[in-house]
């Protein structure tokens, strides 16, 4: 019975042989391949050849699931399959980190220098005006900074410094300059207005080229040489226009300029190797000093010249001036504790750098408060001076 049945031609067509299909019409182009001949593969069938096939599901074609995934991979890990990003990203590095925390440090101890120190020219200033006494008002700084510094260690504020005869015999020169300069500046600022005082120590950069150069064989560049002539005809200039101009104040700074030069040096040669802070430093330092200059404010200016000028001001002023005395005094040891911590860290140089710069702080305020008549030609040289020292740290 099998071999009396006959298959039409039109009977084996795609649309026949789906009879639950819609038939779809035939679009132009497809985007499979047109099934050209199948006769050989098909004797006895008849196939269209020019309809295109069409697959109902997307699991009948042959894709293999390796290609898939080739084709859909994303490069994505697991925590702990992960591997290197190929984006190279900089990181901060650690000596770079620590130099910029270290100039951080460096300038909040230059900005707190600088505040205590305009503090302390202005009560300085007022003590001088009303007690014209420089020697045992140097003495009166040293002495109170001793004592905190003595109070700090014995109620264990601060670590007392472990010292030996060594440490004192190299600290002797550096106390030695420091009290030198302290007085002198003293005795600058009782004869001459502050501004004045500080426009001429704020030379102090040409004496430190020069000692270093002449006394301590270093070199420097061109631009550095160049630099002082402004710092020092801008002194010059302000000296010559000065309306209170007096030689004995303006000595008293240049030669608090050079001893100060010293102190730095020796200073820094005396701290290198040294387990002792540059807090502790100063306070020691305060302390010899403080030995060395009270002979001889004693036998320049005496006790009994002292008690005439103390009554004198108590009268006129009242108890502030007793404050006064105490601010200056307390001041001037923080001040300068704050700039040996900023010495512990940087060059002689760059001190003196930092310690020019202070004084434009100072100069503009104390021509403020105490009301300083200044020429415009006296600006000028200050400010030339100021420019070189500018200059000069670049």
């Amino acid at each position: 019975m099998l071999s009396s049945i006959k298959l039409s031609p039109s009977s084996f067509t795609s649309t026949g042989f789906l009879p639950n299909r819609r038939s779809i019409p035939t679009p132009q182009f497809s985007p499979l391949p047109i099934i050209k001949s199948l006769h050989s593969a098909f004797p006895t069938q008849s196939v269209s050849s020019q309809k295109p096939l069409h697959v109902a599901s997307i699991d009948n074609l042959a894709i293999s699931k390796n290609t898939q995934q080739r084709k859909t991979e994303c490069q994505a890990y697991e925590a702990d399959r992960s591997r290197p990003l190929d984006i190279k990203i900089e990181l901060p590095d650690e000596d770079a980190r620590l130099e910029a925390a270290k100039r951080i440090k460096i300038g909040i101890y230059f900005a707190t220098w600088w505040a205590l120190n305009v503090v302390f020219n202005i009560y300085n200033k007022k003590v001088l005006n009303a007690f014209p006494f420089p020697w045992l008002t140097s003495t009166l700084s040293l002495a109170a900074g001793s004592l905190l510094m003595l109070i700090s260690w014995a109620t264990r504020v601060a670590d007392a410094p472990k010292t030996d005869f060594e440490f004192w015999k190299t600290l002797f020169p550096v106390a030695v300059a420091h009290t030198i300069g302290h007085v002198a500046a003293t005795v600058s600022m009782s004869k001459v207005a502050v501004s004045f005082t500080h426009i001429i120590k704020s030379g102090e950069p040409a004496f430190s080229v020069l000692v270093s150069r002449f006394l301590l064989g270093d070199s420097f560049p061109m631009p550095v040489y160049l630099s002082l002539v402004p710092i020092i005809g801008g002194c010059a200039l302000s000296a010559l226009t000065e309306l209170n101009f007096n030689m004995t104040g303006f000595m008293g700074a240049m030669i608090s300029n050079l001893a100060f030069v010293f102190r730095n040096i020796f200073s820094k040669k005396g701290m290198n190797g040294k387990s002792v802070s540059g807090m502790n430093y100063y306070a020691c330092l305060s302390m010899l000093s403080l030995l060395i200059l009270t002979p001889f404010a004693i036998a320049v200016e005496g006790h009994q010249l002292w008690a005439v000028g103390w009554q004198k001001a108590v009268s006129q002023i009242g108890p502030n001036f007793v404050w006064w005395v105490v601010a200056q005094s307390v001041f001037y040891h923080l001040y300068n504790q704050v700039s040996y911590m900023s010495l512990d860290q940087i060059s002689p140089l760059t001190f003196s750098i930092g310690n020019t710069m202070k004084r434009i702080s100072v100069i503009v305020s104390s021509i403020i408060i105490f009301h300083t008549p200044v020429q415009p030609i006296n600006a000028l040289g200050a400010a030339i001076a100021i420019l070189g020292t500018f200059l000069y740290s670049q």
